[in-house]
């Protein structure tokens, strides 16, 4: 599974941006696909993802202000994450992963496994 990040940028709180994951490399619904943000001297933290099924989830601090969304027309799959409201403390560098399938082991998001595929990532930051 190959995953590629785009959108990130610098915007003032208040604003909004969506970012975008392009995954290549697998068909069908074989994979959980999330985003996950890492600020400078903190540690991983989730922030959303979207089942096999299609169904969303969220980390704490995204509940409310972002929407995560997956787009399987045309032959592609592109995960989505809209960021609205956006605060300085949202300031990192935001990845996009793969879980290992339906036979991982449990993993930070219900209804995945563990994220083994990770993106290169892609820098928000917000300014006040």
């Amino acid at each position: 599974v190959q995953l590629t990040e785009s959108g990130g940028g610098s915007v003032q709180s208040g604003q909004s941006l969506t970012l975008t994951c392009e995954v290549s490399g697998y068909t069908g619904n074989s994979y959980c696909l999330g985003w996950f943000r890492q600020a400078p001297g903190k540690e991983r933290e989730r922030v959303a993802a979207v089942e096999r099924d299609g169904t969303p989830h969220y980390g704490d601090s995204a509940r409310g202000r972002f929407t995560v969304s997956q787009d399987k027309d045309n032959g592609k799959n592109t995960l989505y994450l809209q960021m609205n409201s956006l605060k300085p403390e949202d300031t990192a560098i935001y990845y996009c992963a793969a879980d290992s399938g339906p036979q991982g082991r449990p993993g930070p998001f219900l209804g995945c496994s563990d994220f083994r595929s990770w993106g290169q990532g892609t820098q928000v930051t917000v300014s006040s």
